[in-house]
């Protein structure tokens, strides 16, 4: 019986790079949500910060659920980034990765109700 060997794409080394640069200069937001997150205190499940997804990084990925959070700042809300954002939220959804999207202030005036949502997507998905 031939058994299947799934060969991993190599992460472009800029990508890495940033991704390790993003990692040390984090937000506010990005801190709070983090220790929420890590180390499988929530739901079990893993999360891995600033993770690379080519050509993208994802602020926080379950690759076990393909499921993304984003946190976005103020500057999310232009016109532009907006359309970013969009073509980058189908790119993803393209490759069976859901994204969850929160504004950074939602985060800290809200933060149960981030919690929440996020603990109702993984729950709902877990196998």
């Amino acid at each position: 019986m031939r058994k299947l060997v799934l060969l991993k794409t190599p992460v472009p080394s800029e990508l890495l790079k940033l991704a390790k640069k993003l990692r040390r200069q984090t937000t506010d937001a990005e801190n709070l949500m983090w220790r929420l997150l890590r180390a499988k205190q929530f739901a079990n499940v893993k999360f891995r910060r600033q993770h690379p997804f080519p050509p993208y990084i994802l602020d926080f990925y379950c690759h076990e659920l393909k499921l993304a959070v984003e946190l976005d700042g103020g500057q999310h809300n232009e016109e532009d980034e907006r359309e970013r954002d969009a073509r980058r939220d189908a790119y993803l959804a393209k490759q069976g990765i859901r994204v969850l999207r929160f504004w950074n202030n939602y985060v800290f005036s809200e933060t149960e109700a981030v919690v929440e949502a996020i603990y109702c997507a993984v729950t709902v998905h877990q196998p």
